[in-house]
């Protein structure tokens, strides 16, 4: 079910008042009039991994950054990957330095000022990381539109997102985009602004459109999608509440209530539950992650102690890019022995 009415602005209007937004009316990531930026740039949540390419790209880069989260996860070592909405490309960046001189990142935006910012700095990041050549390049194009830009099918590993898909008008197409671009067992990793009810956006104000709170999907809405277009997921893998700073913007909201949300889907096969369960167990192979490894916020994995799955996160682990770390197999549960045992329990 939906979780917004129909817009009283027209989608041609809507996308001139957002490229405007933020080709012309920021400038910097302060003058956003929300707390987004707040959770992505906080160091107790950001891994040093990611500071430490923060601090190898260029502050005319960094000062544009509008998103919400964090979209970078693991084992990206060589990966093909597509940034929606990727504005003056700082994601694109810190992603082109995890995938190394053989992966390849591609940002596609419809801002072209802010696209004149990625390409101007492209070279320079590639220096910074001590590649021979830049392994990145940027696309103009609608993210609603993916196969007119260009966008080839079953090309990518990984697409990426940050606080974008909420400023679109046909959502659901950009999901079914990323589908197509994804080659199989890929994912779609991404950051977004999610409504907890069904609301009257009838009266946003160009900001309130801006700042991604108008078009904000309800998070039921998320699942609908998933289920109609064949993902697997979707999956929360981390979050915080989502509040404007300006008085009006908050008036206008009323009692909605808005998270940021980052989630990860799959192109990988999806099974009715049968109640047949896997076990997972993970082998501490992923770079940085020997002792453990947190898939979403209700599975993570400690290493060589089986855990139980899904059938769907089975056949994700199976099939993705995450096969050779994790051995998969049917649940063997626990006898009696196993549950009484006090000092296996206990950990003595």
């Amino acid at each position: 079910m939906s979780c917004s009415k129909k817009q009283k602005l027209e989608d041609g209007d809507v996308k001139e008042e957002v490229k405007n937004y933020y080709g012309k009316k920021l400038h910097k990531t302060e003058d956003l009039q929300s707390n987004a930026c707040a959770f992505s740039k906080s160091q107790k949540v950001v891994p040093q991994i990611i500071r430490d390419c923060i601090k190898l790209c260029h502050e005319d880069v960094v000062s544009r950054y509008y998103g919400c989260g964090l979209n970078f996860p693991e084992c990206l070592e060589g990966c093909r990957v597509l940034d929606l909405g990727c504005g003056a490309g700082r994601d694109c960046f810190i992603t082109a330095k995890l995938v190394g001189p053989k992966g390849h990142v591609t940002g596609i935006d419809m801002t072209q000022d802010l696209l004149d910012i990625a390409n101007e700095y492209s070279k320079y990041h590639a220096e910074k990381f001590g590649y021979t050549k830049p392994n990145t390049d940027f696309i103009l194009g609608d993210i609603e539109e993916l196969a007119a830009a260009g966008v080839k099918k079953n090309a990518y590993d990984l697409i990426i997102s940050n606080c974008v898909i909420c400023l679109t008008t046909n959502k659901k197409a950009v999901f079914e985009g990323a589908y197509r671009a994804l080659k199989d067992g890929g994912e779609l990793y991404f950051s977004d602004i999610y409504a907890d009810r069904q609301r009257d956006t009838s009266k946003c104000d160009k900001a309130l459109w801006g700042e991604g709170f108008c078009g904000a999907l309800c998070w039921r809405e998320l699942v609908d999608f998933c289920k109609d277009i064949g993902f697997s997921g979707p999956y929360l893998v981390t979050g915080h509440e989502m509040f404007p700073s300006n008085e009006e913007m908050k008036e206008q909201i009323g009692e909605t209530r808005f998270v940021s949300g980052t989630y990860r889907m799959f192109k990988t096969p999806t099974t009715e539950d049968t109640g047949n369960t896997f076990q997972a167990t993970y082998k501490g192979t992923i770079e940085g992650l020997p002792n453990e490894y947190k898939f979403d916020i209700y599975n993570t994995f400690e290493k060589d102690k089986a855990h139980p799955i899904t059938p769907n996160l089975a056949a994700i682990l199976r099939q993705s890019r995450f096969s050779k770390h994790f051995d998969i197999g049917p649940y063997s549960g626990r006898d009696a022995y196993a549950i009484a045992d006090p000092f296996t329990g206990l950990g003595l």
